[in-house]
């Protein structure tokens, strides 16, 4: 049986060194490469093939989520899984979406790493409880905060997502521009961002505009 090969992109060389030893003692493994950034990234994917790629989130230049997304349609039989400090559902429904295989935090066991490897190399997803709990805790948290909005803060929100200024909402809907900043700030508390930036962002992250 021929090994799994596993490139491993972390901008920490001793984590990485860590993670390198620790996977060399095992006879099915074979440590093609190692990575500190997106810099050559994808010539070292192109050059070495790996069947699994352990992804940091938190590197330098570029998010580790968007370098998935990006990969994932260029090199379509490479898995990724994200290896993380970040235990957060958010970062792991976008981990899933943009087409990571495996979501591991990184106090996780030998044991628990190698059977992640195993599994998703094998064309499976892997996610323990724990990731399983956030994920949908966030999935359902993004849920009822669209079943909040009212009929009133969604015709608020589309026009704020045209660009419209308040007073062209205000006249619009007939209602004065106080009103219309009610509605905004309460959209932002229940969306739970800080600025109309963020709340544009949120509400077509969850298909709402």
């Amino acid at each position: 049986m021929s090994k799994i090969k596993i490139l491993v992109v972390d901008d920490h060389q001793l984590f990485r060194e860590g993670i390198i030893s620790l996977l060399s003692k095992n006879e099915d493994l074979e440590i093609v490469g190692e990575c500190d950034s997106v810099n050559g990234f994808y010539d070292l994917l192109k050059e070495t093939e790996p069947h699994v790629v352990l992804m940091d989130i938190s590197m330098p230049e570029v998010n580790g989520l968007e370098i998935i997304k990006e990969a994932r349609s260029k090199f379509e039989n490479t898995k990724f899984i994200i290896l993380t400090m970040h235990a957060e559902g958010q970062y792991v429904v976008k981990a899933v979406k943009n087409g990571a295989f495996g979501y591991l935090i990184k106090n996780s066991d030998e044991d628990e790493l190698i059977t992640a490897i195993k599994q998703v190399s094998a064309g499976k997803k892997y996610f323990n409880s724990e990731i399983s709990q956030l994920m949908i805790g966030n999935m359902a948290l993004d849920e009822e905060s669209h079943k909040k909005l009212s009929d009133r803060e969604m015709e608020v929100l589309d026009l704020v997502s045209q660009g419209r200024t308040t007073k062209e909402i205000a006249d619009q809907l007939f209602v004065s521009a106080r009103t219309v900043e009610t509605h905004r700030v309460n959209m932002m508390k229940k969306l739970n961002v800080q600025n109309t930036a963020e709340l544009i962002k949120k509400a077509a992250h969850l298909g709402l505009i």
